[in-house]
């Protein structure tokens, strides 16, 4: 006999290991010395580091999810993974959870982009809970901001990003 697991026990049993991951991953880098490389890059600090103030709208775009690689405003609620590394996200994660189970119909994600980077505005917790379940793109509204360096951003040792010239 297969056990049947209701939505809400579901929804807490992906949370649990989403957590779980995000603790476990966050403990390694920390025994490595690696703390940096386990936090979302900031976009603040990608841009100014790239002096990236030009902007305009791209409109709404599929965007492969692993592309997504920092955040506007959250970076300390979610690890470089974009999985949750605070227990405070965990209810409307699971509400973000819960409404993917039950496959209903979400409102795209806001991204800003500089270079191939992406770094989401508005909608961590659907691209997270996107990516907990394997999916490879999300639909963004996309607003690209072009640097006057050509670069890439970085974390450095620190946390602190800084850019690589291709």
């Amino acid at each position: 006999m297969i056990p049947y697991m209701d939505l809400n026990e579901q929804t807490d049993s992906d949370f649990a290991r989403a957590r779980r991951r995000s603790l476990l991953r966050g403990a390694l880098a920390r025994l490595r010395g690696e703390t940096a490389s386990n936090r979302l890059l900031s976009f603040d600090e990608a841009r100014r580091a790239l002096l990236a103030n030009n902007h305009r709208h791209l409109g709404m775009r599929v965007v492969q999810a692993d592309k997504i690689v920092g955040s506007v405003g959250r970076r300390r609620d979610f690890d470089r993974f974009i999985v949750p590394s605070r227990a405070s996200v965990g209810e409307r994660w699971k509400r973000m959870d819960r409404a993917f189970h039950r496959a209903d119909d979400l409102p795209p994600v806001e991204l800003h982009k500089i270079g191939d980077a992406y770094f989401v505005v508005d909608g961590h917790h659907r691209v997270s809970v996107a990516r907990y379940h394997g999916v490879r793109t999300v639909e963004a509204g996309v607003v690209e901001f072009y640097p006057k360096l050509s670069a890439t951003p970085v974390p450095d040792a620190g946390g602190k990003v800084s850019t690589t010239c291709p």
